[in-house]
């Protein structure tokens, strides 16, 4: 409790208050559980608890999900509004090792609230408490709809408005289009509620037991799903950070163009996958310097024709490095192209217009953006204004006019945070060098004839 901001404070205490006081209306008041089959409860509450105590982690720091939400929709129909809060507020009790006393308050205190709305709303949409029949069928479909919108809802919104006050996810760490496959996801296990309570009305608390198997087989895949892209990423930021140690000045470049290239993608409409793709293809597309001699990176002042043809030669050594990846996909071509111009004057093939893959014409935009917003070893960074006017004035030349235009619109909707100002190191050359930099359209790379 003593780490969190003050806001996230005041929104814990809130938060808490809130359940406590709708936890007291509900059991105490009359004609609260009045009728309640208490053996019922009991078996729910013990059925959220042991989904709730084996999370599935999300590739999120400090963030997990469980499927403890089937249990509480479950109660819903079953016991009502106050009897699912009761059997949320059992998260307070979760066995999970390591779970300290505030995010059990918490979590206990958001489920046990949005037990209670996911009840309100399927009594308001016409849902008949108690044990569900035949007869209910189809008619049950559109309260529980209800009652389940109501819950992820709610149980999403309080969960991002703590992780955002503390400080645990910030708005750039978190896509719209992730949110939604998330909430979709979220929405489809919920149908396990539903059987629980349907299979009650003829087996009893055994469904419990038969929704077990399904249940954690649906949490084992989402947490095998989310394991993957951990080793994904892990894989990723471990190529990215090889890249990197050869030149100071662009530490961070990789997860830029990364970020500039996914505000692209959804600027043009790309799908969940392909913008997963063109994330992975921004981290790496400059991970064929780990092909190019350090010394030649670095060289200031002209390089000589061989030295140049070297670095001209990056493209494709990155994709013979990357090529066994398979999880990359369409990401190859953009490693593989993003160094072609939109006029065909462009490496490592020469491509024009339309030929060049869209994701390396994402590239191109992205890449550029960041090297001139980017301190470098022989001047400063421009300024945001600076970097866009001259994207705008290599349209057609240099770049794709479409892909320019796409991240205008996107900077103009989220904005861009610039990387903090790099102190140069000991023994670095001074910031009056030779201006050289084969990402930079306002300072190309000089070659010298050995002729």
């Amino acid at each position: 409790m003593r780490e969190l901001p003050w806001p996230a404070k005041v929104y814990f205490v809130a938060l808490v208050g809130t359940a406590g006081l709708l936890l007291a209306r509900g059991t105490l008041m009359p004609p609260a559980l009045t009728g309640v089959d208490w053996s019922t409860l009991l078996v729910l509450a013990l059925l959220f608890l042991l989904c709730e105590s084996v999370p599935t982690l999300l590739n999120v720091p400090q963030v997990a999900v469980s499927v403890s939400y089937s249990a509480a929709l479950a109660a819903v129909v079953l016991v009502g509004p106050e009897g699912a809060a009761l059997v949320g507020l059992t998260a307070v009790f979760s066995v999970r090792p390591g779970l300290p006393l505030v995010k059990r308050l918490f979590n206990g205190g958001q489920y046990a609230i949005c037990g209670y709305a996911a009840g309100w709303a399927y009594e308001r949409a016409g849902g008949t408490l108690g044990l569900p029949h035949v007869s209910d069928f189809p008619g049950i479909l559109v309260p529980y709809a209800a009652a389940t919108a109501a819950f992820v809802a709610i149980n999403f919104v309080l969960t991002a408005i703590m992780l955002n006050l503390a400080a645990v996810v910030g708005r750039d760490q978190v896509s719209l289009r992730s949110v939604a496959q998330f909430l979709a996801s979220y929405v489809g296990y919920a149908i396990f509620g539903l059987l629980i309570a349907a299979l009650w009305s003829t087996v009893e608390s055994i469904s419990t037991v038969l929704v077990l198997l399904p249940l954690f087989v649906a949490r084992w895949a989402l947490g095998h799903y989310h394991a993957e892209q951990r080793s994904y990423d892990a894989t990723i930021a471990a190529l990215c950070q090889a890249v990197e140690t050869k030149d100071y000045y662009t530490r961070g470049h990789c997860t830029r163009v990364s970020a500039a290239s996914s505000m692209i993608g959804e600027e043009i409409g790309m799908g969940t996958e392909r913008l997963r793709a063109i994330r992975y293809a921004g981290m790496l597309h400059d991970v064929g310097k780990l092909g190019v001699p350090t010394k030649v990176l670095q060289k200031e002042g002209r390089l000589t024709e061989e030295e140049y043809a070297a670095i001209q030669l990056h493209p494709m050594r990155g994709l013979e490095i990357v090529r066994g990846i398979d999880f990359l996909d369409e990401a190859y071509a953009g490693i593989m192209h993003h160094h072609e111009r939109h006029d065909g004057k462009g490496y490592p093939m020469g491509l024009a217009g339309p030929e060049i893959p869209e994701f390396a014409r994402i590239i191109a935009v992205a890449d550029a953006f960041d090297s001139m917003t980017s301190d470098r070893s022989y001047r400063k960074a421009k300024t945001i204004e600076f970097a866009v006017a001259e994207l705008q004035k290599n349209a057609g030349t240099q770049f794709d006019p479409l892909m320019v235009s796409a991240f205008v619109k996107a900077l103009g909707r989220d904005g861009w945070h610039p990387p903090e100002t790099v102190p140069v190191p000991p023994g670095d050359l001074p910031v009056e060098t030779t201006m050289k930099d084969h990402d930079d359209p306002t300072a190309p790379i000089q070659v010298v004839s050995e002729r």
